[in-house]
Formats: structure tokens, sequence, C-alpha cells
């Protein structure tokens, strides 16, 4: 097995080569310390992850973890998956500190410390929550924008709010905000949403003044002020009738941001172009995605894409091609990439296809499996291991089940040696089909997977159970609390989070391998 040192791992960052930095630890053990540009790619979700962010068998991947065995052991899957160019940082994220290198916190990271750049570089204004309570209740004219996902805004939002997706905000604020005397705000949960899609409508040109609402739902009840839950608004997609004033204006920042438009064949030859990694990023709403789409295409919303660009994006230097219907939240979206500092990202027109399958073939192969009235007759006399995000059993799960994270099965299977039949479940049974072989050569017991997941379950009208101390948060490896806690109203949990965006900037300069803006790129 290849190995490499910090220092020319550093090279390889800045060589602007091809490069898959990855780092094998779950996400919760990830977030709480890893390189600038490492992704996500626990043990876990090994296939899924390898799947989408490395479609190259040939990519330059270097493997790492805190010093641990976990990065050898992912890196030797890599290879008996096919994959031929796999290196390990030798002593991890240990050995990069000690070479006096900078390790980060936190999830999505170079999104976070992008936004921050962007409200620093641009100015972007803002409000904070006491003053906009107070424009709100003295009727001022305006609108406030939340531009976070349907699910966020329903779970709680700010009175008076919009449910508008940051990638729907330059596509549609016309029709929203025809008067220019209309004051805009845009909020999110923190930072990053509020001051992105602040900056996409003033990048995008627009006479109304715009603000982002400082740090968000959090700001505004860390003020003392009360979020709305289960708002029914919801956001419903549509060409907006101002749909030319909105692409005239996505093409002057696309055209600024060194955004080239290729054809569609352009694009079937980068399809076909075995010696570079390319994603295909459709950024519409994801209904519109479900119903029909180019194949190959991943479904990434635009300002969720923004947000947390290593969710789909794996590979430091691959060609990245983003796609709409209209070409508005495609040169947005792609706008904002070349900012980051993605040298090749092309929107390519006209490139929808009429495919609504996955975005991805499902990789799970066929498993035994038990059906949730047989297991519900038995379920006191069975181990059920369920492998949901920790977070996610947490909220429900069958009540006599304990949680598993895939990567410590060994752990569990050894503490109840004497189970006669497993059950694995996950939320919709796909990854507990592709965990059940290596179960089954842990164990003598029979094992078998609950037929539909715990989604199954549920739809067949069994209980449930939730309890938010189970799993205790010591053993919550798959998932950052961080963010968890902050959602769930904890005020030090959310003191926290916003201190650790608003540092990213000074952060960022310490590592020295990080340059944001379209100058660097060009």
């Amino acid at each position: 097995m290849k190995h490499i040192d910090p220092n020319t791992l550093r090279v390889c960052i800045l060589d602007g080569q091809e490069l898959a930095l990855i780092d094998a630890r779950e996400d919760g053990e990830f977030g709480a310390g890893h390189l600038f540009w490492a992704i996500p790619f626990g043990m876990a979700h090994r296939e899924t992850r390898a799947q989408a962010l490395l479609p190259r068998k040939n990519v330059r991947i270097v493997v790492t973890d805190d010093g641990g065995q976990l990065a050898l052991q992912l890196a030797a899957w890599l290879e008996s998956a096919g994959y031929t160019d796999v290196s390990f940082l030798a002593g991890g994220t240990k050995a990069w500190k000690d070479a006096g290198h900078v390790l980060f916190s936190g999830m999505n990271v170079p999104s976070k410390a992008f936004g921050e750049w962007v409200e620093h570089h641009y100015g972007t204004e803002s409000v904070d929550a006491l003053e906009l309570k107070q424009w709100i209740d003295s009727g001022r004219n305006m609108i406030v924008l939340d531009s976070r996902t349907q699910e966020e805004f329903t779970r709680m939002s700010i009175p008076s709010g919009i449910p508008m997706p940051g990638a729907e905000l330059a596509y549609r604020i016309g029709d929203l905000a025809p008067d220019p005397e209309t004051l805009v705000v845009v909020n999110c949960a923190g930072r990053t949403r509020s001051i992105m899609g602040a900056e996409s409508l003033r990048r995008a040109g627009i006479p109304n003044q715009v603000v982002a609402l400082r740090n968000g739902t959090m700001g505004w009840e860390l003020a003392g002020l009360t979020c709305e839950h289960g708002r029914p608004e919801r956001f419903v997609p549509g060409t907006p009738a101002t749909l030319s004033l909105a692409l005239s204006r996505a093409t002057a920042f696309a055209d600024q941001s060194g955004v080239r438009v290729i054809t569609t064949d352009e694009l079937e030859a980068f399809e076909a172009d075995p010696s570079r990694t390319h994603y295909v990023l459709d950024v519409r709403d994801p209904s519109e995605y479900r119903a029909g789409h180019r194949t190959g295409s991943l479904s990434a919303p635009g300002g969720q894409l923004v947000q947390a660009t290593d969710t789909w994006v794996g590979v430091r230097g691959a060609r990245v091609v983003v796609i709409d219907d209209t070409g508005v939240r495609a040169r947005m979206s792609a706008a904002w990439l070349r900012q980051m500092g993605h040298q090749d990202v092309f929107v390519a027109d006209n490139a929808l296809g009429q495919d609504t399958g996955s975005s991805l073939p499902d990789l799970a192969p066929p498993a035994p499996t038990i059906e949730a009235a047989v297991l519900a007759a038995n379920e006191a006399g069975t181990l059920i291991i369920d492998l949901a995000r920790s977070i996610d059993f947490r909220a429900g799960h069958i009540s006599h089940a304990i949680w598993g994270v895939r990567s410590r099965l060994g752990q569990v299977i050894a503490k109840h040696k004497q189970a006669r039949r497993i059950v694995l479940t996950s939320p919709d049974g796909a990854l507990a089909r592709l965990a059940h072989a290596e179960v089954k050569a842990m164990t003598k017991a029979e094992v078998l997977v609950l037929e539909g997941g715990t989604a199954g379950w549920r739809a067949s009208g069994h209980p449930v159970s939730v309890n938010r101390a189970d799993p205790p948060d010591d053993d919550c490896i798959d998932f950052y609390l961080r963010a968890y806690d902050r959602n769930s109203g904890v005020e030090e949990a959310m003191n926290a989070y916003l201190t650790w965006e608003i540092d990213l900037v000074n952060e960022i300069e310490r590592d020295g391998t990080i340059v944001f803006g379209v100058s660097a790129s060009h």
C-alpha cells in the first residue's frame, strides 16, 4: 500500500491536478478535526459514496484518518473495488498537525468558509434579529425569504418568512419583489445560506436593497424571539413570469465569474472522456428532477450545492457541469462554484432528459428478508440492529432494536454472541442489505434484513420508540452533534456554532492552501 507524508500531500493539494482527499472516519469523528479539503468518507457508507463521489477508477486518491487503521482499511477496500491510484496519509491528521498544518472542525467546511469569505469580500449587508422584528411589526415594505430546504422551513421559521430555497432566489425575485422599493431580507438557520442568498441577489444586480438576517433563526432565538413551527406554506416550482430578466441577470454574473456555456455535444464528449472526472449536477428543485432528468446527472439543488459542495463534488480539479431547464439557476450556481475556486465549471443548456429513475443505481445486493408482521410477532427473541444515523435512531426505532454503526458491527455482534437470529434494518433497508454479508461472516446466527426497512415497519402500523439519549452522545460517531444540538435550541451549541463560522475566515488564512475568488482561477 502506498503512503504519502504531510508535506508531499500539501504539494499535491496545490498542484492543480485531480485529487480525491477522503477521510475514512465516520462523520462525527471527521467533524471533530480534519484537513480542509478532505471529504467525509466513512466506512459505513463506502459503496454509495464511492459511486457518487469517485466515478473514475484511476483518479488519484489519498485516504486519511486520525492515525489509526481506518485509512488502511478503506484504501484496501478501494483497491479491491478497482481503484488503481490509492495512497494513505502516513500518521493521518495527527501527522498533518505535527507538520505545522491546520486542522478544521465541522462539516461542509469549504462551503461554510466560502460564505464567510463572500461576506467579507463583497461587504454583504446584514440586520440583527431585534431590528428585523421592529421592521416586521411596523409593517415595512419588505419580504423575508427563507433560503433553506422546505423541511427546515417547516420545522422552524421566522414570522412572515416565505420558503424560497437558495437557488430560486435570483430566479424568482422579479416576481416576488417587483417594486424596487421593497426591502429583501434573506435568512437561514445560521449564516452561510443567509449570506449566499443575499449576495446572490446583489450579484444579480437587482435594484432592491438586500440584507441577510445576521445569524439566522439561531440569532432570532438567541435574541429571545420565538420561531414559528409547522408553518404550512410550501415552495411551489414553476417558471416565473420574469424569466427573461432573471436570465439576463444570471448570465451577467456567470460571465463575470468565468463560467463557460457548452453544447450538448461537448457535454457528451466530457461524459465519454476516461481521462477526467466529471460531475453533471442538476440544480433544479428535487421535485423537478424526479419528474425527468438527464441520465447520470445528480440532483444537487442549487442553494444546497453551494452550501455543501463536498456532498456532490469529491475530486478537486474535476469538471463540473451544471444543468437546469431555463439556464438561470445553473448559471447562478456555476458562478458561485467558480468563485469558490473550482476551475472547470460549465453550464450546458438544453441538456435535460426524461429519466425518472434514481440518480444512482441501488448497489445493495439481494439478501434474505423478514416481513414486519413476522418480526413483530417474534420481536422480543430477536437481536434487531438498526443501521440508521444515530440521530434518526433517536427520533424513532423499533422498540427492541439496538443502534449499530456499520463500521463497528463486530463489537455489537461480540456483545450478543447468544443471539440465534439477527435482523438488520435501516431507513429503507438498502444499507442493511449492504451490511448483510459482512454480518453473516461474523456470526453463526441466522441473519435477515427487514423488508422495506424501518420505513416499512412504520408503514405496516407498528410503533416506534423515541429516545433523545439513545445512543448517548459519546457513541454518535456517525454524526457531528454540534449542528444537531444547535438546531435543537441548545443555546451553548448555537453560540459555539456561530463563533466557529465567523472564525473560519481567520482559519483559512492560516491554512495557506485556500484561495477563493475568480481572479485566482482565471
